[in-house]
């Protein structure tokens, strides 16, 4: 079941990750965070279910591990919260 993204607030935890796609060939969205553990599954799965990200492959050596990518509506969700913040600051 896919929320509508304009009407879902995102969590630092989940801006924070999908900012990390930003940099990265085809938007990839890392596995693990700076510190080296693996990203929580339900954030994952939330991000998705708001079309922030999407799976972008199968990993053939961790089947149960998703890979996913930043979509477009991840990418103007990060262009917003960024504009926001820098309104109130």
């Amino acid at each position: 079941m896919t929320t509508d993204a304009a009407d879902a607030t995102p969590t630092p935890a989940q801006i924070k990750w999908l900012h990390r796609g930003l940099g990265q060939a085809g938007g990839k969205l890392p596995l693990f965070d700076e510190t080296g553990r693996r990203v929580s599954s339900r954030m994952v799965r939330s991000c998705i279910d708001r079309g922030w990200a999407e799976p972008w492959f199968a990993n053939p050596l961790m089947p149960n591990w998703l890979v996913c990518r930043l979509t477009d509506t991840g990418r103007r969700l990060l262009v917003e919260s960024a504009a926001d913040a820098q309104l109130r600051s």
